[in-house]
């Protein structure tokens, strides 16, 4: 492999496996997502909505960030998901098709509403946005949203103002997440292996790429491609 000579790199740990290491953009995505951009830390009530590799990933820096309550929406598809975000942390998941999500995060809250809301649902409209903004506390709450939707007509500034809620835009991962997340792999803390759901040999990416993008019917959260085979 050849790199520029500016390229970024980081030391994986002895006892992390190349497949587990492959874990490390969603988790550090998490981490920066949660901890620098919301701001999660200790006693922090947390909304999380969607239960990808990136809201599964945010459990877990909530949970290692000291937060007291952790709620991970999703539908009703994502229920062995959401299964996987309570193995990983939290403190309670709502099927949104099932549930009124504002009401259970009420009730949830003893009717103060959350710290946090990481948004981390895809194509999945501006419902996520709404219920976020409903959700949170009514002074200095802070959503984060990867900002997907281009249209938003009516977007409901003045609630957000008289709620006074900071709006912050999920970007990537830093240096100092990926080292982190490296730690975090390396501690055994969490069952983080559980996130590697799906593995193909280089020759399937084609397929690999067709099931990460739903098009296969197999509920893939991460997928590993291993250039050495599956034999390995």
């Amino acid at each position: 492999m050849y790199l520029p000579w500016n390229a970024v790199t980081h030391k994986v740990p002895d006892g992390v496996t190349a497949e587990l290491a492959g874990l490390v953009t969603p988790l550090s995505n998490g981490i920066e997502w949660a901890l620098n951009a919301g701001k999660v830390g200790n006693a922090s009530t947390v909304l999380i909505q969607g239960p990808g590799q990136q809201g599964l990933s945010q459990v877990v820096a909530s949970k290692q960030a000291g937060a007291s309550l952790i709620v991970v929406t999703g539908t009703t598809r994502d229920a062995s998901r959401l299964q996987l975000a309570r193995d990983l942390g939290a403190d309670a998941v709502i099927d949104v098709l099932q549930e009124d999500a504002l009401a259970r995060v009420l009730e949830l809250t003893g009717g103060t509403g959350v710290d946090v809301v990481l948004d981390c649902t895809s194509g999945a409209g501006t419902a996520p946005v709404l219920l976020g903004i409903d959700a949170l506390k009514r002074r200095e709450g802070i959503m984060v949203t990867q900002g997907e939707e281009a249209a938003f007509p009516d977007f409901p500034l003045k609630k957000m103002t008289e709620k006074c809620i900071t709006l912050a835009s999920a970007r990537g991962h830093s240096y100092r997440s990926v080292e982190l997340a490296l730690a975090q792999l390396a501690s055994g803390r969490f069952p983080l292996e559980r996130l590697a759901t799906h593995r193909f040999p280089l020759e399937d990416v084609d397929h690999a790429i067709r099931t990460l993008a739903g098009e296969t019917g197999e509920d893939a959260i991460h997928i590993s491609m291993l250039p050495w085979g599956m034999s390995a």
